[in-house]
């Protein structure tokens, strides 16, 4: 991942540049309509009032992100036809995202298994690092948090409620003391990734900051600083249940570190160290000094991790000593993103050459299946808890749902314009959460579980 946050912002601003087809045209800069502050913007260019779009809306032909297509001078499909044209995918190695093409497998379209429910333009999301993605989580099918600015925030989807759960733009401090506990707290966080799991919610920092709040305690309970390191971006963390059932989170860092922490005795139990940054790590629970980058999942049964990061391959390792069992080879760029399934077999990693790698770890040799984006890098991979379904998700514009049931066969492509800042599936599977960011139409997506109850919808 790239280290320094200038270079990064100002490669985002670059990701963020829509296709300049005409000087007059109702984008610039931005998917549509341009902003010369980052206040929200209520009204895009034409002052048009912007509102939420609902379902009954969409059925009747409203652009879901509210988009007056009709009024523009360019149409959605000739718009959509120039992104797809013009949009710059970020490779830390040269050539990837063709190079992997021969190896992608073909997938049928039109797939129907989340529907449209609502866009939400009320919750902004944002994003801090253009490389990650993973700042919306779903901990129900009303209840959502991400990041907007400096404020966590709570959606409901149900009261229509927004509220701020913590703002790190000040001060923050813990109000509990615990043993290795940094109590003098931080100012001014720059929140790099989120995780909220249960009651608990997690933030990492630019600076290596984890921040733990319980969502029904009031304060913070817990702030540390992994590392000093220049390199100390926070890539990622996940919070998980070991087989005694304590509560435990793994934070990755661009520092090459894992580091797992037992969050019922607030301590640090391991500390694991790669010879690259981790951008995502993925457990199973029952260097380049100018890059940055990591991902673990740790197994359902909590024996492995996956490790990806600033090397095209990633890593099956030991989740109790750290040593590597096999290395993933095929991906040809660095990795953002990695996922289990809930099976315990089956896992996924995401790539800057485009793809996402589905994994077998009874046998490694070789990937189960090789899946294409259309615009980028895939930042975010989830998995419904059934394991029925997959979700990747591109750095704009397009998430990907597929058939995990069915061996990735068939899929659908939910597409909008702006850049995404996380995908989240609610842990009953019954809704998907995409944050949207950009200036005028940044929102939040739902999308709900078709399960052939559409008459329901017509009494509301």
């Amino acid at each position: 991942m790239s280290q320094h946050e200038g270079d990064e912002m100002d490669y985002a601003a670059d990701d963020y540049e829509m296709a300049e087809v005409d000087e007059d045209m109702y984008f610039r800069g931005r998917v549509v309509g341009y902003s010369e502050s980052d206040d929200d913007d209520e009204y895009d260019h034409l002052d048009n009032k912007i509102t939420d779009t609902s379902a009954a809306d969409a059925r009747k032909g409203k652009d879901i992100q509210g988009i007056p297509w009709e009024r523009l001078s360019i149409s959605r499909d000739k718009y959509r036809q120039t992104r797809l044209e013009q949009y710059k995918n970020y490779e830390n190695i040269q050539h990837s995202g063709k190079g992997s093409e021969k190896e992608c497998k073909p997938t049928k379209k039109g797939g129907a298994y989340y529907e449209f429910w609502r866009n939400t333009r009320s919750v902004k999301s944002t994003i801090l690092h253009f490389q990650l993605r993973n700042l919306v989580w779903s901990t129900s099918k009303h209840d959502v948090y991400l990041m907007s600015h400096f404020s966590i925030t709570h959606w409901s989807s149900l009261s229509c409620k927004k509220t701020e759960v913590l703002n790190v733009s000040g001060h923050v401090a813990p109000s509990e003391k615990h043993p290795g506990s940094l109590l003098e707290g931080f100012t001014q966080t720059q929140v790099s990734t989120l995780a909220v799991r249960d009651r608990l919610l997690i933030a990492g920092g630019f600076q290596g900051e984890l921040i733990c709040k319980y969502l029904d305690r009031p304060g913070v309970c817990f702030c540390s600083r992994t590392t000093y390191d220049d390199n100390a971006i926070t890539n990622a963390v996940e919070i998980y249940d070991t087989p005694s059932g304590a509560t435990h989170f793994m934070a990755s860092n661009n520092d090459c570190g894992i580091r797992d922490f037992d969050m019922e005795r607030f301590q640090l139990t391991k500390h694991f160290s790669f010879p690259w940054p981790v951008n995502r790590y993925h457990a199973i629970v029952g260097n380049d000094p100018h890059l940055t980058g990591g991902h673990t999942s740790l197994s359902p049964d909590g024996k492995f991790l996956v490790i990806v990061g600033d090397n095209p391959e990633g890593i099956l390792v030991d989740s109790q000593t750290g040593k590597t069992i096999t290395p993933l080879c095929g991906h040809l760029d660095f990795s953002f993103a990695s996922a289990w399934h809930p099976d315990g077999n089956i896992f996924a990693t995401g790539n800057q050459d485009k793809t996402c790698r589905v994994w077998d770890a009874r046998n490694l040799s070789k990937s189960v299946a090789v899946l294409k984006g259309n615009l980028g890098a895939i930042r975010s991979i989830r998995f419904t808890s059934d394991g029925r379904f997959m979700a990747m998700a591109e750095p704009a514009d397009f998430v990907h749902v597929y058939d995990a049931k069915n061996g990735y066969e068939m899929e659908q492509e939910i597409d909008f314009f702006g850049e995404i800042s996380g995908v989240s599936f609610s842990p009953d599977t019954e809704s998907l959460f995409i944050g949207v960011w950009d200036r005028t139409y940044g929102s939040l997506l739902q999308y709900n579980r078709r399960r052939n109850h559409s008459y329901l919808d017509s009494l509301l």
